[in-house]
């Protein structure tokens, strides 16, 4: 039986949630991201778009290109509401859907075309999902993820587009290479560098080569540029989630130590999010007393994956849950309603250089463990075991590095 995927993506999410709620922004260049000039665009319209500005572009430099922009701060609370509101929409029509990330989802409607139209059945969802939410969407469909993605860029605006069985290489040869997934700014300007511009190009080319060329990264590329792709929907459960624990040797009431070891675990989870590029909704913190007692509590954020963010978020939970007569025998912090998506920080409130923090971080606790690299308030949770929650492998040993 041939597959049939649908991708789909609203477009310009963050600028049509803030239309909705001020319809004299339709039409106008729209930039929605950190206010002064140290912030860093997350989302800008079509009219801004042709200015060249672009998502995580300076704010400042944004505002050199189009001097009549309208910037506004943005709400995540909005959004994240608003992306549940398209969810619970996809999740009554299809029987199998993967929520990628705020704005983006997968629905796998294989062998539908045998009792109704996949085409059509598609059609009805998009069309639903502007008549509930009044946001316009796009999407592609062909008989796999790479292929449906990229057609769903090529439709929008608010638009679809399907692509028949054995048409994937023609439709995809005249394209940039840029569009296909994962080639990213480096590997772009590496195969530009070798002259190769177009898809059509990478389709001509023994694998081999190409796998030379780029590595293991080489062989995956080729095969989407092929429009090979066998990767399934993974079924979205807003139930997965991550977590951490710590017992002590001996029960404690020190605030200082308590706040430590959670801020260090909050962190530590917050990286581990990252790396298995999630994004988490909910967070809860756990607290067991000397009488065994032990009470949660549990607290709905927008999605993130942001130290800073989670951090504070624990630190003000604990406040509120902390007995202070009280010996503390635990304290643990979970993060769930995950859903996949790439490294994503608070765009609306931080500046390029905390952009850039998290990830030179990111890439040292990526080389040399994730313990190597903390705030110094966490010092005290150093000793703390940790794991990667995504794969159960411990981190590497940190004895004998220098860094």
């Amino acid at each position: 039986m041939n597959r049939m995927i649908m991708h789909m993506d609203l477009d310009t999410f963050f600028v049509s949630c803030e239309r909705l709620l001020d319809s004299r922004l339709i039409g106008k260049p729209v930039l929605i991201g950190g206010i002064t000039d140290r912030g860093v665009v997350a989302s800008c319209s079509y009219e801004a778009r042709k200015f060249g500005i672009h998502s995580a572009m300076p704010m400042k430099l944004a505002r050199e290109l189009c001097p009549e922009a309208i910037i506004i701060r943005g709400n995540t609370a909005n959004y994240t509401a608003k992306s549940n509101d398209v969810t619970e929409i996809i999740k009554e029509h299809v029987p199998l859907y993967e929520k990628t990330s705020i704005d983006e989802f997968y629905a796998d409607l294989s062998g539908l075309d045998r009792f109704f139209s996949s085409m059509k059945l598609a059609e009805q969802i998009r069309d639903k999902i502007v008549d509930k939410t009044g946001l316009p969407i796009s999407f592609g469909l062909s008989e796999n993820k790479t292929v449906s993605k990229i057609a769903t860029n090529e439709a929008k605006p608010s638009n679809r587009l399907k692509i028949d069985y054995g048409k994937e290489k023609p439709f995809l040869a005249p394209l940039s290479v840029r569009k296909i997934p994962m080639v990213g700014d480096k590997t772009h300007q590496t195969l530009l560098q070798l002259g190769i511009r177009k898809i059509h190009t990478v389709q001509q080319m023994p694998v081999e080569l190409l796998q030379t060329v780029l590595g293991k990264n080489g062989r995956m590329i080729w095969s989407k540029a092929n429009g090979i792709d066998r990767s399934p929907v993974v079924p979205y459960s807003e139930r997965k989630s991550i977590s951490t624990e710590r017992t002590f040797d001996r029960d404690t009431t020190s605030i200082i130590k308590l706040k430590a070891i959670l801020l260090a675990m909050a962190e530590n989870l917050a990286f581990q999010l990252r790396r298995g590029q999630k994004l988490t909704s909910c967070v809860t913190i756990k607290i067991r007393y000397s009488d065994f007692n032990t009470y949660t509590l549990q607290s709905a954020i927008p999605y993130t994956s942001a130290d800073h963010i989670l951090i504070k978020k624990v630190l003000e939970m604990f406040d509120k849950a902390y007995d202070k007569r009280l010996l503390v025998r635990l304290i643990g912090v979970r993060y769930s309603g995950l859903v996949s998506g790439n490294y994503q920080i608070n765009l609306f409130d931080d500046i390029e250089e905390t952009i850039n923090l998290y990830q030179a971080m990111d890439k040292i606790r990526d080389r040399f463990g994730d313990r190597v690299v903390m705030r110094a308030a966490g010092i005290e949770a150093k000793t703390i075991s940790r794991f990667n929650p995504f794969t159960g492998e411990p981190p590497p040993l940190l004895a004998n590095r220098r860094s």
